[in-house]
């Protein structure tokens, strides 16, 4: 019971990925106390899936993205030039409008990431754990970008797609 409370606490700090030293310094202290490979793999996996869970339904609702100053989806570096522009000839509630919409179509296509997270997480094998538990402070993001890039890209574009085509 005390590792499953450990485990779950983990998996909520895995929301905050600036504290993903925090989360390799628990996760080391666990493999260190006498806790088996086995049980160190299944306690991650099971904190990854309370971690996608939570995030997703932080995310996949309106300001899940547009109100989280950690992950607003902001005007691309090389338009932010041109942002600079537009807002000094009077274009500004049309560019908070623009941003307001990219993060929009984040949150609607959020909820499609669970399922692809949950098959990462299914599908993981105990070496690609033990490298996550022993790797460095961004482990499991190699992991699961590896493993989920071309799925979210494929679920997310759809989405993005339809809520972008207005500024086309």
């Amino acid at each position: 019971m005390r590792t499953r409370l450990l485990l779950l606490l983990i998996g909520l700090v895995f929301l905050a990925s600036p504290a993903s030293a925090q989360v390799e310094q628990l996760l080391k202290g666990i493999t260190g106390s006498g806790v088996t490979d086995s049980k160190a793999g299944a306690g991650l996996k099971e904190a990854l899936e309370v971690a996608t869970e939570k995030a997703v339904s932080l995310t996949g609702r309106p300001n899940g993205y547009f109100g989280d100053a950690a992950i607003k989806i902001l005007m691309p570096a090389k338009l932010q030039t041109m942002e600079q522009g537009l807002r000094a000839v009077g274009y500004g509630p049309q560019i908070d409008e623009f941003v307001l919409s990219m993060n929009r179509a984040a949150e609607q296509a959020a909820p499609a990431a669970k399922q692809i997270f949950t098959n990462a997480i299914t599908s993981m094998s105990f070496d690609d754990a033990k490298r996550i538990l022993t790797g460095g402070n961004t482990a499991a993001t190699d992991y699961f970008k590896a493993k989920t890039t071309n799925q979210l890209t494929a679920a997310f574009r759809p989405v993005v797609d339809k809520s972008m085509t207005r500024w086309a």
